[in-house]
């Protein structure tokens, strides 16, 4: 209603799933040809990925072992729809492409490692607070340079004189999202244009966070959590540099992941002049709204949703993260860090934004600061609505979650909510 505050909505089928009718009647279509037609083999997708784009180098062998991990993981504990399996396959062979592509790249212009990643910015914080807006808002400056989603998923052109249609797929994807997800949008909303994580990037190396965000693969989960994450981190950088390289130098990049809380050792070995922007929220409210968004993303591709066990699993992940930040935060250099807080923040964004350039040592131009306030203008805060968070929707205890993370509001000063 115009005028009116924002709806409310709660969501009532997260173990019980309405799924629009075309989308089951096409699982159960699929379903006694799911493993044939989309095969989740590693060999069989390694020879896939090199037909669809021509190139057979992948580079250095070691992804092989997550992408094994991940694999296992995904046939034995994700319980994947047949169209689960269908857009999983997917995304590995969107993956395999990139990194087919990017050794193309360096074999035939080695200077592409000659690009210099100078003091990016780098906002990381669990997701629900504030990550996003002020990604965005930065982003906004046409004087800084970021990934848009679509690029974050394909970098690379398709090549062989083929249309490039990575805009137009990239949204079309969304569509579906919202088809068969329709209040997403009101926890994380997605555009094609809009400025995404890097997390894509880090995935080419099959070792990254981004797999047990969107399936249940607490196997994959236990093999990247006892092995190095270096080698993504500089992955990463190489496809930053090869995105740089054929657009034009220029512009600081402005980076965002959640990963980065548990990675921040990986993360400055690869960039030692970056800037690392944290965000900082009530972590038992993040709890309760990641656990509601993770949960409800599964119905995209798995059967048998135990909301329950997803709590379980992200109030456990939301600690692990929160401590290997307070762990790991003494490694980075003082004056190489700025803590944002989202009450300050959401009070007034454009002053948080102008505070953020001044600690990344870049100058907040009129232009700069227009385009914040036009981004705001257009996309205020709750237009699409607010969904309801509760902890209890997954048999955590609030108290406990209370007693548990207050180490963490402790020592970066978090108020509760």
């Amino acid at each position: 209603m115009s005028g009116g505050a924002p709806a409310v909505h709660r969501i009532d089928d997260l173990a019980h799933p309405r799924i629009p009718w075309p989308v089951r009647a096409l699982n159960a279509l699929l379903r006694p040809i799911a493993s044939r037609v989309a095969h989740l083999d590693e060999s069989g997708l390694l020879a896939a990925a090199e037909r669809a784009t021509g190139l057979h180098d992948f580079g250095d062998e070691r992804f092989r072992e997550p992408l094994r991990a991940l694999l296992h993981a995904l046939e034995t504990e994700a319980r994947l729809t047949p169209l689960g399996r269908l857009m999983t396959r997917h995304v590995i062979l969107q993956l395999l492409g990139t990194r087919l592509r990017l050794q193309d790249l360096l074999r035939r212009h080695p200077e592409v490692r000659r690009e210099t990643i100078a003091r990016p910015i780098v906002v990381s914080g669990l997701p629900r607070t504030g990550t996003t807006h002020l990604h965005n808002l930065i982003s906004r400056d046409p004087d800084l340079r970021s990934l848009p989603y679509w690029e974050a998923l394909q970098p690379f052109p398709p090549g062989g004189g083929r249309p490039d249609r990575r805009v137009e797929r990239c949204a079309q994807g969304l569509r579906f999202v919202a088809y068969v997800m329709p209040l997403f949008p009101l926890m994380h909303e997605m555009d094609a244009n809009l400025p995404h994580e890097e997390i894509q990037l880090l995935a080419v190396e099959f070792s990254t966070m981004l797999f047990e965000a969107t399936c249940r693969v607490p196997g994959y989960r236990a093999w990247y959590a006892t092995h190095d994450q270096t080698p993504a981190y500089a992955t990463m950088k190489l496809l930053l540099q090869a995105l740089q390289w054929m657009h034009g130098g220029g512009g600081c990049w402005v980076l965002k992941s959640p990963q980065h809380l548990e990675q921040l050792g990986p993360l400055f070995a690869t960039f030692p002049d970056a800037c690392l922007v944290q965000t900082h929220r009530d972590p038992v409210a993040v709890t309760a709204s990641l656990c509601t968004m993770t949960t409800y993303g599964l119905r995209m591709q798995s059967d048998g949703i135990d909301p329950v066990a997803r709590g379980r699993y992200w109030a456990t992940r939301v600690e692990e993260l929160l401590r290997a930040s307070v762990r790991d935060r003494p490694r980075v250099p003082a004056a190489q860090a700025f803590d944002v807080r989202f009450h300050e923040f959401m009070a007034d964004d454009v002053a948080m934004v102008e505070r953020v350039y001044a600690f990344a040592g870049q100058p907040m131009t009129d232009r700069a600061r227009a385009a914040a306030r036009a981004f705001m203008d257009a996309n205020p805060r709750g237009k699409l609505g607010r969904v309801e968070y509760r902890l209890e929707d997954f048999g955590l205890d609030p108290a406990e979650r209370r007693r548990a993370l207050r180490f963490y509001q402790t020592r970066f000063d978090v108020p509760d909510e």
